[in-house]
């Protein structure tokens, strides 16, 4: 793949907070709007709004246990989902469904999870937001090859992607592969998906994802809704073609070699929202208070959530978590802003409204169908709840900014005839970008140019400032992913433990990601 050619946005590049030359008028329409993408049409009529029930995710059973750990094995496999009511879209799927099973795992217990590769193309598999030693973490040439293949071959090679083959030499297994996650971390809304190098956005496209949640005592014994009213929400856009199948603008259809169309090159919008891949789903809900756990897994969509009709007296979304866990207190909001990756734990009470009320969850950075989300029918017959939200949730250890032993630049930008870039460089597997040392804190400083959420692995951080001020609203608690607006620059605190080894630090924009926006970072 060229990438002189690749990107058609033009040759707009920020430097010391001012706006150099745009070539083109699609570059100037993506700044003004502040958020990426283009939409991508199903080509086939789409069902109306709020009419399939909104579906929750199995859960996944341990095969075995002993006292330190539980094993699951999940099966990569090609599956016949009905997505849209009526219509056969061919998956690629963990466990045959979409989103793949959830891991309910518990902190302190090792959770050993053992992919086998059944479909037709390598995957690679990443916890996102585990703190997870560096062979279990997912780096994104550590291909699982599928079940016999002869080698890595064609299979491992990505034309111009530098060093791909190289690396991924030593690296791929074929058939099998088992992750270690330890559980060495607070509980937490987390998610795996497919990080292959050059190919997460079709990956996660066709299905490739689904959450891992971690609970723990401190969690448990709060008062916050639970068992049926406890709900892991992921929310996706996707587009269909004529025949169902999953419609997405690769380079080369049949994906032997990254990349997206120029005119998507800045990230791929659908035009059906899904969650827990149902399209537009209902759900009947109690007059009673519901945790959500909201998961954003499109590819370069943002969301902007609110609530239609609002509660008397608005605060109608309660944060208790972000990406990393449990905030210090809840935090209101009237709407919620949620970048690719972003977790939110929120707490709604339904008791609020009328009995019988619908209450629809808007999109409001979205246009004709994609400003809806999802719909709640509030139940007219009155139960009993025991759930609140008190005041003081968790005990955050606050990371001292003076304590920092080193502030380091990461630059986010399209650069001029290498795409999208960081510090200028694309990325190459085995060239870090940083040396961090085990246990010292470090400021890491993010600039943009367009619109990137940034993400880090190993372990969560601290947004300090943005702009120079303080953290924005969606700011709070541990994030592992930050949402970087355009020609912002964001200081976060980090503090890497217990694991040595390369890690990995990237837009999650997945088409930016697939086109080397990514660097290597070496904890020592």
């Amino acid at each position: 793949m060229n990438r002189r050619r690749f990107l058609g946005l033009g040759a707009s590049v920020f430097g010391a907070g001012a706006l150099a030359a745009v070539a083109v008028p699609s570059a100037a329409r993506l700044l003004a709007e502040g958020r990426p993408g283009r939409l991508l049409s199903s080509e086939l009529d789409l069902p109306p709004a709020f009419q399939v029930p909104l579906p929750v995710p199995p859960v996944l059973e341990p095969y075995s246990s002993d006292e330190t750990a539980d094993y699951y094995e999940i099966v990569e496999q090609v599956a016949k989902l009905e997505i849209l009511p009526g219509v056969r879209t061919e998956a690629w799927t963990y466990g045959g469904s979409y989103p793949g099973p959830t891991v309910v795992a518990r902190s302190g217990r090792a959770a050993v999870v053992k992919h086998r590769n059944l479909l037709p193309v390598p995957t690679v598999v990443h916890l996102h937001g585990g703190h997870t030693p560096a062979d279990s973490d997912g780096y994104p040439v550590d291909l699982l090859l599928p079940v016999g293949s002869t080698g890595g071959g064609d299979m491992a090679g990505m034309p111009g992607m530098p060093g791909m083959a190289h690396r991924a030499a030593g690296r791929s297994v074929t058939g099998e592969r088992t992750h270690t996650y330890p559980g060495r971390q607070r509980a937490a809304t987390l998610w795996y998906h497919d990080h292959r190098m050059g190919f997460t956005g079709p990956g996660v496209w066709r299905g490739l994802a689904g959450f891992h949640l971690v609970h723990d005592d401190e969690e448990a014994a709060l008062p916050l809704p639970y068992g049926d009213r406890d709900l892991p929400l992921m929310l996706a856009d996707r587009s269909f073609a004529a025949d169902g199948s999953f419609r997405y603008p690769a380079t080369d259809p049949t994906l032997a070699a990254p990349g997206v169309t120029d005119d998507y090159a800045n990230g791929v919008l659908g035009d059906v929202i899904l969650v827990n891949g149902a399209p537009w789903p209902r759900l009947d809900v109690d007059w009673a208070r519901y945790r959500l756990r909201l998961l954003n897994a499109s590819n370069a969509r943002a969301y902007r959530l609110e609530l239609d009709p609002q509660p008397s007296g608005g605060d109608a979304l309660v944060q208790i978590g972000s990406d990393g866990g449990l905030l210090e207190a809840p935090v209101t909001h009237d709407a919620l802003e949620i970048a690719p990756a972003e977790r939110f734990d929120v707490v709604v009470d339904f008791s609020r409204y009328e009995p019988g009320t619908s209450v629809r969850l808007l999109n409001r950075f979205g246009s004709d169908r994609t400003a809806e989300v999802m719909r709640f029918d509030v139940s007219s017959r009155r139960v009993t709840d025991d759930a609140t939200v008190p005041e003081e949730l968790s005990t955050i250890e606050r990371l001292d900014p003076d304590a920092a032993v080193t502030t380091r630049q990461f630059a986010f930008r399209r650069s001029r005839g290498d795409g999208w870039t960081i510090n200028g460089r694309p990325y190459e597997p085995g060239h870090d970008i940083a040396r961090p040392a085990l246990g010292r804190t470090e400021l890491w400083r993010f600039s943009s140019d367009l619109h990137h959420p940034v993400h880090v692995h190993l372990n969560q951080f601290q947004v300090l400032t943005r702009d120079g001020r303080a953290p924005g609203p969606y700011d709070a608690g541990w994030k592992d992913t930050v949402d970087l607006r355009p020609a912002e620059v964001v200081e976060v605190l980090v503090r890497f433990t217990d694991y040595a080894g390369t890690y990995m630090l990237h837009c999650h924009n997945l088409e930016h990601e697939d086109m080397a926006m990514m660097a290597d970072f070496v904890v020592e």
